[in-house]
């Protein structure tokens, strides 16, 4: 070295905070409105939601945590290095000292609601394994990337849907009933129920609380006869 040094390390971190990329969506109040709740209730629930995980560390940690299912997933399926993206975001979370919630959600002038992700996104589609293995070059075709701030720009988009989605449930049904409508899709699909027919049996296994294959296709045997 020219200063009389040696190199020490040769990464020296995955804290990207000089590579941020940042997502923002309104959601039209009357858009939020299902069942029983009104667009109003399930705008506020929300906001109420991530205020706690702004406050309170225990919160935030499962807060983050349903945003990295979402971003986490496509950094995997690119190719690129989900745990480097993970550790930078948990530390972008704590630069204030105080661990907290990676994105915001307020009403906005309409009434509507607003949410923000802003995170570290140092990925690539040049090099290793995005250019090499299948998959990873499917996913980067499929989704039209042309560059690695447009692949960024796709992952924190998907973080703070997966967000909006998980705040949604915990806040109004419980979200063991999305993952039990989840499920029974899933069963449905198995069972090899026709695409059309799906969401009817679907919805009929979940009120039984009969999510079996066998179930499902009693219910479309039974639709066939009548």
């Amino acid at each position: 070295m020219w200063r009389g040094g040696r190199a020490l390390l040769r990464i020296l971190t995955n804290l990207a905070d000089r590579r941020l990329a940042r997502s923002q969506c309104t959601i039209p109040v009357a858009a939020l409105a299902f069942g029983e709740y009104s667009g109003e209730m399930v705008r506020n629930r929300i906001i109420e939601a991530w205020a706690f995980a702004a406050v309170d560390p225990y919160r935030a940690v499962t807060h983050n945590k349903g945003i990295m299912n979402g971003v986490d997933a496509v950094v995997l399926a690119t190719g690129n290095d989900w745990r480097a993206v993970e550790a930078g975001a948990h530390a972008y979370a704590a630069r204030t000292g105080r661990y907290a919630s990676l994105s915001t959600w307020s009403v906005g002038k309409k009434g509507e609601l607003v949410g923000e992700l802003e995170m570290p996104m140092a990925v690539g589609i040049v090099g290793g394994a995005t250019r090499v293995h299948p998959a990873a070059c499917a996913a980067l075709k499929l989704m039209g990337i042309q560059s690695a701030s447009e692949l960024a720009e796709i992952i924190v988009s998907v973080g703070l849907a997966q967000n909006l989605g998980a705040l949604r449930a915990l806040a109004t049904e419980g979200i063991q009933q999305g993952h039990m409508s989840l499920h029974a899709r899933q069963v449905a699909v198995a069972a090899g129920i026709p695409q059309e027919s799906i969401h009817a049996i679907v919805e009929q296994m979940v009120k039984e609380g009969n999510i079996h294959v066998s179930r499902a296709l009693e219910i479309m045997d039974e639709w066939r006869t009548r």
